[in-house]
């Protein structure tokens, strides 16, 4: 009876383990459901500044791409989760990481989406901890939703409003470089 009941502890420990990615402190599913779409985990990698861990952040998409571009510009369901790792992030840094992030994807032409860059950052308003978790999904039809710890904080429609926010992670300019090979699942 012992070596049955460790056998199926071990079957569902790898289920489990299976089940998740680890990047660094943080474990990230391997599939979510944004929208009524299940998708897969494309790629995951850490958000670092000089040598501090930020956040883990992964790249949920339908199917695996590594085609920045394509993604970018692609009206289909997909999510970005970032799982904060650090007391060093708070609200007043993240809001100014933002307004970096699309001043980058945008080429420094970010008048266009003013308002709903302006209504995103009202998404981090709140204080952020260590441990917090963001999901920013697009879904196809909707928009923008943003998700703090599983409770949506509000969204934004657009297809291009979408496509200038993945550019902050994915663009010519991302916010880091290594992330984004890390989402793209080049590394």
């Amino acid at each position: 009876m012992k070596k049955y009941l460790l056998a199926l502890v071990a079957v569902c420990s790898l289920t489990v383990s299976q089940a998740q990615t680890v990047v660094g402190d943080a474990t990230l599913p391997n599939s979510v459901t944004m929208g009524g779409t299940e998708l897969i985990l494309n790629g995951a990698g850490m958000r670092e500044k000089v040598v501090f861990d930020l956040y883990a952040g992964g790249l949920y998409l339908a199917s695996k791409k590594s085609d920045a571009a394509a993604i970018i510009n692609a009206d289909e369901t997909m999510a970005l989760k970032l799982d904060i790792v650090s007391g060093m992030v708070s609200s007043k840094k993240m809001i100014g990481a933002v307004d970096d992030g699309f001043d980058a994807s945008m080429n420094g032409n970010t008048s266009s989406l003013d308002a709903k860059i302006e209504q995103f950052k009202g998404f981090f308003s709140d204080k952020i901890v260590k441990t917090n978790v963001f999901d920013i999904a697009y879904i196809k039809g909707k928009g923008t939703v943003v998700y703090k710890n599983g409770k949506e904080v509000g969204s934004i429609a657009g297809l291009d409003f979408k496509k200038a926010l993945f550019g902050i992670w994915l663009g010519n300019d991302p916010a880091d470089d290594d992330l984004k090979d890390a989402m793209l699942g080049k590394n």
